[in-house]
């Protein structure tokens, strides 16, 4: 499936997100009426600026080179209304399909479950939350007045992406602070070919999914 976008901008060369050096960095800006954050790797360089639209039925994720906007290196659309099972689907900038990642429903209640899928449709990763307890607590301590602001400093899940052969790759973390700002990835393994592109947008749209725990 190729979608077309709404601008284009011939000559500028795609900074994908492809010899990244770890750990990464998200950072949201809560100062923004979207909801937006950057990513910067080890050396400070930004990779990505991430802005979902707001007031969408649908969710769609616009992945900028930077925070100017100049150029657009990929999309995440769902396929679906807001679902609890929706499928997101990434795109690059030609608004080719390179792959998606799927919330695994009913068994995400627990513990949030992904899985990322290929071009292919074949399944590549999994991505599973590593304390399921974390989610309960932050759920209910979130409901008490005034405590229920600091969760964000005590209460932060983290998500580990295996392979299919069970390796782990990579780790994403909530770091503490107010209103789940702060997240960190650290790459525990190598990843294969053109894989860190679909295993960084799968995260990216996790923790725009999950980003209110906490």
């Amino acid at each position: 499936m190729t979608v077309s976008w709404d601008q284009d901008f011939p000559g500028l060369k795609l900074r994908t997100m492809q010899d990244i050096q770890y750990p990464v960095h998200f950072l949201f800006h809560v100062s923004t009426l979207s909801n937006d954050f950057t990513a910067f790797d080890a050396t400070g360089r930004t990779i990505a600026y991430v802005r979902q639209k707001m007031f969408k039925l649908k969710e769609d994720i616009v992945i900028y080179d930077s925070k100017d906007k100049i150029r657009v290196n990929y999309r995440i659309r769902a396929d679906r209304w807001l679902d609890f099972s929706a499928a997101y689907t990434f795109y690059d900038e030609s608004g080719q399909d390179i792959g998606k990642i799927v919330r695994k429903g009913w068994r995400s209640i627990w513990k949030a479950e992904y899985e990322i899928i290929d071009q292919f449709q074949m399944l590549q990763y999994n991505i599973r939350e590593e304390n399921g307890w974390v989610k309960v607590m932050d759920g209910l301590f979130g409901e008490i007045p005034i405590l229920g602001l600091f969760t964000g400093y005590v209460f932060n899940p983290s998500y580990l992406v295996r392979s299919v052969d069970g390796r782990p790759v990579v780790r994403l973390r909530k770091l503490p602070s107010f209103f789940g700002r702060k997240f960190i990835l650290e790459q525990l393994d190598s990843l294969d070919g053109d894989d860190d592109d679909r295993v960084m947008l799968g995260l990216m749209m996790l923790i725009l999914l999950e980003r209110r725990r906490g």
